[in-house]
């Protein structure tokens, strides 16, 4: 699909095209040209686990939103809006994302090699399984409502690192330099690497911090590991080892739960 002279929406826009290919037997997508195009990958209902789209270029907002089961990948950064009451499939993003990323979402495994902007994750229920290889503006699962993690729930891993000018691995300064961390959350979890503590209290609103047990570990690597076969992050050089010293996980993660009711 070469979406350069598809208008953004509407009637005439690439993703109707796309939806109707679909209907016709079309499986798997390469999606380039694109200059603000919006809505890929929406509209094809459920069941879709047999579809794949590959995007390239400039995509536009609202990607991702409402799937069910389709796997998406962006070469690139992506914008506003993405999955959005996503509802379960794979979303890869290969740079960063926009604001309000996964409103309402109920499920789905995704991993972004930078950053968020403000506010993902808001009113997200279910299971939603994220991996922000970057960190957030602020107020990251803000009213997170996604169960208990360990039983089935969903939960964020930030990991806080960046790439120098030759691509290799770096701490950010600060792992999430925003407000209002998990604020107003019932459920879920997030995983916030951080082996110097420095995300504190007031960064909170509504969240407390523990540590990240046998179990929490047993849970998130799967996904630790699927994310550095996406993007090449190794687990041991990468993310657990500190100015030249391998640390256990429980002291380079730590784990933000709800204040208990």
């Amino acid at each position: 699909m070469n979406a350069k002279e598809f208008e953004p929406e509407g009637k005439d826009c690439d993703s109707r095209m796309i939806n109707k290919a679909y209907r016709m037997g079309w499986k798997q997508y390469i999606c380039y040209g694109y200059k603000g195009q919006r809505f890929t990958g929406c509209g094809f209902g459920p069941d879709s686990n047999d579809v794949r789209f590959d995007v390239y270029d400039s995509s536009g907002d609202y990607m991702a939103s409402g799937i069910d089961g389709m796997e998406i990948h962006v070469h690139g950064n992506a914008q506003d809006q993405l999955g959005q009451i996503m509802k379960c499939g794979k979303f890869v993003v290969h740079g960063d994302v926009g604001q309000t990323f996964m409103y309402g979402a109920k499920g789905g495994h995704v991993y972004i090699l930078g950053n968020a902007a403000g506010r993902p994750l808001i009113n997200a229920t279910g299971k939603p399984r994220v991996v922000i290889n970057g960190t957030c503006l602020d107020y990251l699962a803000q009213s997170f409502m996604a169960g208990d993690p360990l039983n089935g729930g969903g939960f964020v891993i930030v990991n806080g690192i960046t790439f120098d000018e030759n691509g290799k691995v770096m701490d950010l300064t600060m792992p999430y330099p925003g407000s209002n961390l998990f604020s107003l959350a019932s459920g879920g979890a997030i995983y916030l690497r951080d082996p110097e503590c420095k995300v504190v209290d007031e960064h909170l609103n509504g969240g407390v911090f523990t540590e990240v047990t046998d179990a929490d570990w047993e849970l998130i690597l799967p996904y630790l590991k699927e994310n550095e076969k996406l993007f090449g992050i190794s687990i041991e050089t990468d993310l657990l080892t500190i100015d030249g010293d391998s640390l256990p996980f429980n002291k380079v993660y730590r784990k933000v739960m709800p204040l208990p009711s």
